[in-house]
């Protein structure tokens, strides 16, 4: 048995999953944490961040996906987005498999969105091989029309919770971590810098995990290196939730976008969870307004599966109202940092586009660019903003194809 929490950062596995993945006192993965039973010393079976791969690993062994599930796969997730009215995506951590599966789609006139791929340089939790540089060298065999591998995914840090997240300030004094405890980086500025700008020389994107305002300093500061080298390749800090007050100004100094995800940050089980480990600061996550206001571009993204829905109406809405759309919680997240419903529907269009290295081909209605586009029941941006959530999708668009709706 193998179970992941929300945020697919970490694990719980049973005995057998322990045995068969080869972890035990004497063996503990090098990567990741593993939590270890305080009366015998024994895995508990919790681990967190890179520490659950082996369990994966001995899973996938048991046999896996074939091409034709992979694909399979591969269209209905396309399908459900397109039921929400999304036409363009970027998948932001794929393996050969879903390379595969999404060009085959392609080429076989079967992929009826825009997919920027992101390709692993390393690997905290999926247990993907190859990652890294061998897979860099195979991206470009599955580039299609529709089906981009034009960007590298970095995990940088894991997820505040499991207080992995990398923080300027010190999280509270924990048993475990003490009083001085800050979280860790999975990469040094050098390193960091190092692969960016080997990415940057292949011509790829970046798109860097980070959920701490301390690593996402740490890519500004990369950031900053590379743009100093010449390099003007995109990079995207996702999910920029927590960032320094004094780090804002330098996403738009520097060009590197924003990638929030308000589905994750609603006020219920996340933002409690966070507010767990972090006390006050849980309040001050996503400053949507602060980053517009300074002239970053703010791409808006679900974070599916991690979030329940990739429902566009319930990221617009929440951006307006910084509430819950669906009513399952009260309160309101840092509610000075609302931007307009204006805003919020260009956040989720061209803003993504753009952040996607897509913004030439699709994210407005222009002469030119391609015809994907949703039609809605009414006009849910002029509308009341508590209401967005409910208006219903019509019909959906690709290509100037009907792909959703009668």
């Amino acid at each position: 048995v193998m179970l992941m929490e929300d945020s697919r950062h970490n694990r719980w596995v049973s005995s057998r999953a322990l045995e068969l993945a080869g972890i035990t006192a004497e063996h503990v993965p090098e990567s990741g944490v593993t939590l270890l039973d305080p009366d015998d010393g024994t895995p508990s079976g919790v681990l967190l961040e890179a520490a659950g791969i082996p369990v994966q690993e001995a899973y996938d062994r048991t046999g896996g996906l074939t091409p034709q599930q992979h694909a399979a796969a591969s269209r209905r997730g396309v399908e459900i987005l397109n039921s929400y009215g999304v036409t363009a995506f970027q998948d932001a951590g794929v393996s050969v498999d879903i390379l595969r599966a999404l060009s085959d789609l392609d080429r076989a006139d079967d992929l009826r969105a825009w997919v920027v791929s992101s390709l692993l340089i390393n690997d905290e939790i999926f247990g993907f091989d190859p990652i890294g540089a061998p897979l860099l060298d195979r991206g470009e065999e599955f580039r299609t029309p529709h089906h981009r591998p034009d960007f590298v995914k970095i995990f940088l840090d894991g997820v505040p919770p499991a207080r992995t997240a990398a923080f300027l300030d010190p999280y509270p004094a924990d048993p475990v971590h003490g009083a001085h405890f800050h979280g860790e980086t999975t990469m040094t500025l050098d390193e960091l810098t190092r692969w960016l700008r080997a990415v940057a020389e292949r011509g790829l994107g970046a798109k860097v995990h980070c959920t701490g305002d301390g690593s996402a300093r740490l890519v500004l500061d990369a950031a900053e290196q590379l743009r100093a080298a010449g390099f003007t390749t995109p990079v995207q800090i996702a999910h920029g939730q927590f960032l320094a007050e004094s780090d804002i100004p330098r996403l738009a100094e520097l060009n590197v976008s924003a990638d929030i995800s308000p589905f994750i940050w609603y006020p219920g089980v996340i933002p409690q969870a966070l507010a767990d480990v972090l006390g006050d600061r849980a309040e001050h996550s996503q400053p949507n307004r602060s980053l517009l206001d300074a002239g970053a571009l703010v791409a808006g993204g679900s974070d599916w599966p991690v979030s329940d829905s990739p429902n566009t109406l319930e990221g617009l809405q929440g951006l307006v109202t910084r509430a819950d759309p669906l009513g399952r919680a009260p309160g309101r997240l840092w509610p000075e940092q609302a931007i307009t419903a204006q805003e919020a529907l260009e956040v989720f269009t061209i803003n993504a586009a753009t952040a996607m290295g897509l913004g030439n081909e699709t994210g407005s209605l222009s002469p030119g660019k391609s015809a994907d586009f949703v039609v809605l029941a009414r006009d849910a941006i002029a509308g009341p903003a508590d209401e967005i959530v409910h208006t219903s999708i019509e019909s959906t668009w690709f290509a100037g194809r009907r792909v959703h709706g009668d």
